[in-house]
């Protein structure tokens, strides 16, 4: 018991120690910014790029809740008098924010009944009979999820369950590489899930919001899913095929696992009342999102619809305090970093950053079509190893990004749409994305079993987007040249 009592003791002592290091590093970005940058640089500019980097670092290094650094940036903000309070507040008030709390609440909704259960149980008790087709079966299934489930966290948090129950199963242990090809394989999974769902993914959402807010242009829900699914596709084919590459899995026994599968399907029963109408209004609200060009209403519009018909008192079937339960801090965190957005539209931050990247090099490299994508792509991807939020990658990258096409006159529409579909891609690092984070705290896979593969797939993605936005984005005409 005493021994217990001292490695609790050392586990928060390091805790302590890591949280206080964390936040001496965001101080000193903090201030190194005020006695770095020129002079002549003005305070409300100055101060918007200190406190975007101070919220970088917390929210890479999370010494303290996500929400909490978001309140945090924007007091800082407010306090320093860098912009006025509606200016600091103003990303609240984007349809980008409701459409993420919509989503949340449409998972819950869905929760309340078996149909995700029903679909899971429904795939393997078919394709149960060996470990690829467990594998395949469970890396489709979120694929599917994409289109009804906002939210790759939430989607990844679904499919969790299962595998752990499948791994039990077939009695693989920890380190085995049926445990790491499940496992890595659903965070890669949950990763691509969002490429050509706009409602799929917070990064696509905020993707749209910036592209209204910098070029008063958008994309609507069709348009994402033209462009982006040939990407989505290769994927679903490159991706799979390297982690099951990497980690071949040992011979098991999965008859009775196929067995156990179909009694689960079966002990279901028949589709439930409460599953019929939670088809009908996920089914309406995917319509609604697919023809938004013909209707105009923005994707949050059919979401909130979807969850007042979730909860409607003999119109749907689940209870209203039910639906509200949510992560709070994950609303905080997307108003804070799109209020941080328009902050450096607001203070001139933007064009200050644009301009220090305003070299030779990367002149002459936007000047040239083909090399600007490829640029894009992999700076991207490298970006997003730093600032591992990819909320925080999204807002504070693209505008730069933006900036730096209209100075080398290249069609900012494409440039960012390539950037923002390969920062949803983390593959290498844990932290890259929520998937990843979700996997690794099973404690069955460790960080180095995430190198070899996420090597491998980052490349894959790059030559991929590279490749579709090279033929595909041309031949419909969405890059001009």
């Amino acid at each position: 018991m005493e021994q217990e009592t001292k490695k609790l003791t050392k586990r928060r002592a390091f805790s302590f120690s890591r949280r206080v290091l964390a936040f001496t590093l965001a101080a000193a970005g903090f201030f190194a910014v005020f006695l770095l940058l020129p002079a002549e640089v003005e305070w409300e500019a100055r101060t918007a790029i200190a406190v975007l980097l101070f919220g970088l670092l917390l929210w890479a290094l999370e010494p303290i809740p996500l929400g909490m650094t978001s309140i945090l940036t924007l007091v800082l903000l407010l306090l320093m008098k860098a912009v006025s309070i509606d200016v600091a507040l103003s990303g609240f008030a984007s349809p980008a924010v409701f459409l993420i709390v919509a989503g949340m609440m449409i998972a819950k909704a869905v929760n309340e009944t078996p149909l995700m259960d029903r679909l899971t149980y429904s795939l393997l008790a078919k394709w149960g009979r060996s470990p690829k087709g467990i594998f395949i079966g469970l890396f489709l299934l979120m694929q599917v999820q994409a289109f009804f489930i906002p939210a790759t966290a939430v989607r990844t948090q679904l499919v969790i369950p299962v595998v752990l129950s499948v791994i039990t199963a077939v009695g693989a242990k920890k380190g085995s590489n049926f445990s790491k090809l499940m496992l890595i394989g659903t965070a890669f999974a949950g990763n691509i899930s969002g490429t050509a769902i706009l409602t799929a993914a917070i990064g696509n959402i905020l993707t749209i919001e910036i592209l209204q807010l910098y070029l008063g242009r958008t994309l609507s829900y069709f348009d994402w899913f033209l462009y982006a699914f040939p990407i989505w596709l290769l994927l679903m084919a490159a991706i799979p095929y390297i982690v099951w590459k990497t980690y071949p899995p040992e011979a098991y026994s999965f008859a009775a696992l196929q067995e156990e599968m179909k009694k689960k399907k079966s002990a279901i029963g028949p589709l439930t009342g409460k599953e019929i109408k939670c088809i009908v209004i996920l089914t309406g609200t995917v319509l609604l999102w697919m023809t938004q060009s013909l209707h105009g209403f923005h994707p949050t519009v059919p979401a909130l619809l979807a969850v007042v018909l979730f909860a409607m008192p003999k119109i749907g079937f689940v209870s209203w305090k039910k639906v509200i339960n949510v992560n709070f801090d994950m609303v905080l965190l997307i108003g804070a970093t799109l209020s941080l957005g328009m902050v450096l539209i607001e203070t001139g931050a933007i064009d200050l950053l644009a301009s220090m990247l305003k070299t030779d090099a990367v002149l002459k490299a936007f000047g040239n079509p083909w090399l600007a994508i490829l640029v894009v792509v992999i700076v991207s991807h490298l970006y997003h190893l730093g600032v591992t939020n990819v909320s925080t990658a999204v807002v504070t990258l693209l505008p730069v990004l933006i900036g730096l096409a209209n100075l080398s006159e290249m069609d900012p529409m494409v440039i960012v749409f390539a950037s923002s579909v390969s920062t949803l891609f983390g593959f290498i690092l844990i932290v890259e994305t929520m998937p990843n984070v979700i996997v690794h705290g099973t404690g069955l896979v460790a960080q180095r079993d995430f190198y070899i593969p996420g090597f491998w797939a980052t490349v894959a993605s790059i030559v991929i987007v590279a490749a579709v936005a090279f033929t595909w984005w041309r031949w419909l005409g969405f890059w001009p040249m």
